[in-house]
């Protein structure tokens, strides 16, 4: 059976994320209790996700189980959009052109007419079609102090995309094949004569630092507590566009689709402990203070590859919490706004968590979050309201949290396993 080159569009999907899978996508990595709590974290960070959500947290006051040591090993998360079907839309191609390709045409012109009349309906349907997936990992500890805290993180995510193009001479072709005499059908070979293509768009920055934080006593009785994270930054993007009858897959080498770019950033964090109780917490994190930008591969022009940029701009988050030894309660704002890269929607998030605790042996957690800077003119699925949820469990000094995300576009889930005392 010949192989059929939408196939290798599922291959070029997996190398994408083989390629990436150790990385973190511009939008910033995060912990289980945090996806279940709207993407929130700011003023509410345990020690462990300090480092990655404000390192200025790590020195915050923590309940009497969690203010000596904090470990995440791991945290995962993963959530895909696919709106109009994608993947099954691939496997149905797949399916059409190999049964073209194999039909006895000489004896059955009705049926090789009728499938390719079949295919150019679905290949216009895939036109533009777009499937995103995003993937995460981190590791984290902390060692919280009144006078110096100290934690460690890397943390990885992936943000790919995949999107299917139809070729103007694809629909003429088809188009003639469904009234061509037998001849011309026994003489048409899909695998070789269609140019209709996949384009995969993958973006990554990997990042591993020290994270160290302090806490200031105030002369009105509240507290300050402040935090960096010097740490080193990889950027990688991949591109990737095959056609129909261009891809030999012992000809793949991803290093000729693949573009990265290292060097030293900064994250800066502030938190304020106020209230009679301290039971209010405001929040403030700064995040990759130094721009970074890489452009992508544009190893394919003849086929329309377009050049992206990858921009890692400084990213500023503000949060407020009210908390007591049961519950959490937190509202946070993205005040910039993270533009997209490739098929993506630009992001701006708005967001409301909370956390309900029974006596530290389970935690009940929700949380929704709004994109302010979704748009009907994206060039990619649209990420508009998300809703969350959770559930952590600590057992036998071992914390497990699992969560959930859903919306119109996407469905996500998250696990983290790790410990505190």
């Amino acid at each position: 059976m010949k192989a059929n080159r939408f196939n290798k569009l599922a291959l070029a999907i997996g190398l994408a994320v083989a390629t990436t899978s150790t990385l973190a996508s511009p939008q910033a990595f995060m912990s289980a209790r945090s996806f279940s709590m709207g993407g929130t974290g700011v003023a509410t960070a345990h020690p462990s996700a300090a480092p990655s959500s404000n390192p200025a947290m790590m020195a915050a006051e923590q309940h009497d189980w969690a203010d000596d040591f904090g470990l995440m090993l791991p945290s995962v998360h993963a959530r895909a959009a696919d709106e109009e079907e994608v993947i099954d839309q691939v496997d149905d191609i797949q399916d059409v052109i190999e049964q073209f390709n194999d039909l006895d045409r000489t004896s059955n012109p009705d049926e090789a007419r009728q499938l390719a009349g079949d295919l150019r309906d679905r290949l216009n349907n895939f036109n533009q079609d777009t499937v995103r997936v995003n993937a995460g990992l981190g590791l984290a500890f902390a060692v919280p102090a009144r006078s110096i805290s100290i934690g460690f993180v890397t943390d990885a995510s992936l943000t790919a995309t995949v999107r299917g193009e139809f070729d103007e001479r694809d629909d003429a072709l088809l188009a003639a094949l469904e009234s061509a005499p037998v001849g011309d059908l026994v003489n048409a070979d899909l695998d070789q004569d269609l140019q209709s293509r996949g384009r995969v768009l993958a973006s990554a920055v990997a990042e591993a630092g020290i994270s160290i934080a302090t806490s200031f006593d105030l002369n009105n009785g509240n507290r300050l507590q402040v935090g960096i994270t010097p740490k080193y930054v990889q950027l990688r993007t991949f591109q990737y566009t095959e056609t129909v009858s261009g891809f030999e897959d012992d000809e793949f080498d991803s290093d000729e689709y693949e573009t990265d770019k290292s060097g030293f950033n900064l994250d800066l964090g502030a938190a304020y402990a106020f209230g009679a109780e301290k039971q209010w917490n405001a929040g403030l994190v700064v995040k990759n203070l130094i721009p970074m930008e890489l452009d992508s591969a544009r190893s394919r022009p003849d086929l329309g590859e377009d050049e992206y940029t990858l921009e890692l701009n400084p990213m500023v988050t503000a949060g407020i919490a009210h908390k007591s030894d049961y519950h959490v309660i937190t509202a946070e704002v993205d005040l910039t706004k993270n533009e997209a890269f490739g098929y993506e929607d630009d992001t701006q998030w708005v967001a409301l968590g909370a956390e309900f605790d029974a006596w530290r042996y389970a935690q009940l957690r929700a949380g929704v979050r709004h994109n302010l800077a979704s748009n009907d003119d994206n060039d990619g699925i649209e990420e508009d309201t998300q809703f969350t949820a959770g559930l952590g469990l600590n057992i036998v000094g071992v914390r497990v949290d699992l969560g959930a995300l859903y919306s119109s576009a996407d469905v996500g889930a998250a696990l983290e396993l790790g410990t505190s005392f």
